[in-house]
């Protein structure tokens, strides 16, 4: 199971840390990553991080959101900076098992419940 937490409403420019807690089952997936579904529109891809730590964004996000890990608790973040009104969503954490690109919606297994994020 994935928990997230830490979203909320923010200014624009304002910044936000999403939390995920993944639970024993999913420790060893492959891909950790973080998607996000604005209302009207479908959920797409903003930024995952493979077995090897490899980091990788949207170019939508690429220099603002930030994708990191606490092994030690279990945890993954998604650091939000220069939040803009069109980030403004459902943000989901999710988790895959098998080796891939991870940047792909079908790769993932495993879903939290979501947390939105207002900027305005």
């Amino acid at each position: 199971q994935l928990v997230e937490s830490g979203g909320g409403s923010v200014q624009p420019g304002g910044s936000l840390r999403l939390s995920c807690v993944v639970s024993k089952d999913t420790i060893g997936s492959y891909c950790m990553g973080w998607f996000r579904q604005a209302p009207g529109k479908e959920r797409e891809w903003v930024a995952s991080i493979d077995g090897d730590d490899n980091a990788k964004y949207a170019g939508s996000v690429k220099g603002r959101f930030t994708i990191s890990e606490d092994k030690a608790t279990n945890t993954r973040y998604l650091q939000m900076n220069s939040l803009k009104p069109e980030d403004t969503a459902m943000y989901y954490c999710a988790a895959a098992d098998a080796a891939g690109d991870c940047g792909s919606m079908s790769e993932y297994g495993y879903w939290g419940q979501g947390t939105q994020v207002t900027v305005s």
